[in-house]
């Protein structure tokens, strides 16, 4: 019974895997679709966030079948937990790409009025965090995961100037509204990516060392 149960798990680790390279690509391919204002990519990252909703699912599955198999240890039943939370937050990435490129292919009529410039700082430093939340899965390294928590504050600062500078440019010229709203929301788009990839590496910690982040239970 224990060699089945340890077969599931490691598919469990395996589909999540495959669920992180999944999510890191939507995310990626998304950034690419909006700067290079390419509605076919961004039409192709919104049809195929129904594949991550699928491998959700499929996790889901897995996990409640260890779950019913037999009672698993403190350990197994901590891996257990933290997939399902974890796919949660996967899940919610590739909503975000997809908001992404929704937003893109609205923009798409014309030239971006602002340079979207200031923005990419924010995207490929929120791109670092999701890689290395990844990562700190697949090598189980809490250290690291710990680094993706702490590098969220640089990710909310970065939300927080591109938000200043963007209802500066809104306020001077009513022009920009619209299209400063839009490039705002992508901006926190990217913020809420942030977050998920915090809430991913507080998983990683728990299901090493049993402790939630920072050291709480």
């Amino acid at each position: 019974m224990r060699v089945k149960f340890d077969g599931q798990l490691q598919l469990l680790n395996t589909e999540m895997i495959q669920m992180g390279h999944m999510i890191e690509n939507a995310i990626r391919e998304s950034i690419e679709a909006f700067f290079c204002q390419d509605v076919g990519k961004a039409g192709r990252i919104m049809q195929d966030d129904d594949l991550i909703d699928r491998e959700q699912k499929k996790i889901e599955n897995i996990c409640f079948q260890l779950l019913i198999q037999q009672q698993p240890v403190a350990r197994d039943l901590r891996t257990i937990t933290a997939a399902m939370k974890m796919v949660t937050d996967m899940e919610r990435i590739g909503d975000h790409a997809a908001d992404i490129s929704w937003l893109t292919t609205m923009m798409a009529d014309g030239p971006y009025l602002l340079k979207p410039d200031h923005i990419r700082k924010m995207a490929a430093e929120t791109m670092l965090m999701l890689i290395h939340a990844v990562e700190a899965y697949v090598e189980r390294d809490a250290e690291k995961a710990r680094e993706v928590i702490a590098h969220d504050d640089v990710v909310d600062e970065l939300f927080v100037q591109v938000k200043a500078d963007l209802v500066e440019v809104m306020r001077n010229n009513t022009d920009y509204i619209e299209h400063g709203a839009d490039l705002l929301m992508i901006s926190k788009y990217l913020e809420r990516i942030g977050d998920h990839a915090t809430n991913i590496g507080e998983w990683v910690i728990f299901s090493i060392d049993g402790k939630h982040g920072n050291g709480g239970v």
